[in-house]
């Protein structure tokens, strides 16, 4: 080989590997770093590499890693923390404001985990359920959904059960119980007395009042016996008069006891039936426990808060008047954005409305 072209090689060979430890530099992870190194000190049987670059990069070896062992220390806390879901460190001060987890449910089939941290990092400081199946919660036992509310920072509040029946409630009670839930919401008439028309995409429900009545009492009473409230949700059809002139959400009122059963008002859906909210503060003060506020957009249709026409900000003048103790993010679909997207404008909306 020509003087030229080996010295040209030398300078090719040392730029290369000056390259690559630089790459190594930029690495993140010990395990990757000394991988690269350990690469690249096989380089050093490479005759076109002078002996001062090789005692340059000896030297560069030793100082890169004992900062790749430091690194590596604080990789490995930092993987073992991420395992973990890093909630031990997460800082849950700043939280507030709940989140209907019905708003994620597609999300929350896929990586339940995933999206319950990342409803954490939203700053969302407690949850309502709406995925009980088989005994678990979002495929996870009471026990281990409990344990990782607490790891996450989220506080179990209450868990929607739209397939509650006289012959399962106490299992549901039971399992409700051992998250611990404040609150078991039925979320629409139960055992069959739920109507969906999909022609139409309109809600609806049986006549049969006094048995609707009678089923959603006698759970209520099994909740108060289990030590929890029990709270009833609405839609829009309970507010529309049936056949026989009655409005369901007026007997359903006039027909329970307040000390079994309280009510979780869906804003959106009392506007949306035509109804004023604060006219069933009036009508049964300290009943509202819980509200579920999403916004209504200029076609009627769900939307984030704080993007639409809902006045929140007068409802919530009369929140001691309708007895709130927790309010719930919740948007049944989205179609501008994604439901992740969806409840973050929500929160950041939250506190200029004057939600707490």
């Amino acid at each position: 080989m020509s003087a030229k072209k080996e010295d040209f090689a030398k300078n090719l060979a040392e730029s290369l590997v000056l390259q690559q430890i630089s790459d190594a530099f930029g690495l993140s992870r010990m395990n990757r770093n000394l991988h690269q190194l350990v690469y690249l000190s096989r380089q050093f049987t490479n005759t076109h590499i002078t002996m001062n670059f090789k005692l340059f990069f000896l030297a560069i070896f030793a100082m890169f890693f004992s900062t790749a062992c430091k690194e590596g220390s604080s990789d490995k806390s930092a993987s073992s923390a991420t395992a973990s879901t890093s909630t031990k460190q997460m800082d849950t001060s700043s939280q507030f404001g709940g989140l209907a987890l019905y708003t994620l449910r597609d999300t929350l089939s896929q990586d339940p985990k995933a999206a319950l941290l990342e409803v954490a990092a939203t700053g969302y400081k407690y949850i309502e359920a709406a995925g009980y199946a088989d005994g678990k919660f979002y495929g996870m036992t009471p026990e281990v959904f409990k344990a990782y509310l607490d790891e996450v920072g989220l506080t179990p509040i209450s868990s929607h059960h739209g397939d509650v029946t006289l012959d399962n409630a106490d299992e549901m009670i039971a399992a409700v119980k051992a998250v611990g839930f404040k609150y078991f919401v039925i979320p629409i008439p139960p055992m069959g007395h739920f109507t969906f028309d999909p022609e139409t995409k309109t809600l609806g429900m049986s006549e049969e009042l006094e048995e609707i009545s009678q089923i959603i009492n006698t759970i209520a009473e099994k909740c108060s016996a289990a030590g929890l409230a029990c709270l009833y949700h609405n839609h829009d059809m309970e507010f529309r008069a049936n056949s026989k002139g009655i409005v369901p959400y007026d007997y359903l009122m006039e027909n329970s006891n307040p000390e079994h059963l309280s009510f979780q008002i869906d804003l959106y859906w009392a506007i949306k039936a035509g109804v004023d909210p604060i006219a069933y503060f009036q009508k049964g003060p300290g009943r509202f426990k819980s509200w579920h506020i999403k916004d209504m957009d200029d076609q009627g249709r769900f939307a984030p808060v704080g993007t639409g026409s809902i006045d929140f900000a007068s409802l919530l003048k009369h929140k001691d008047e309708a007895g709130l103790e927790y309010y719930f993010v919740e948007q049944d679909m989205t179609f501008d954005q994604t439901p992740m997207e969806a409840i973050k404008i929500s929160h950041a909306a939250l506190s200029s409305i004057g939600f707490e």
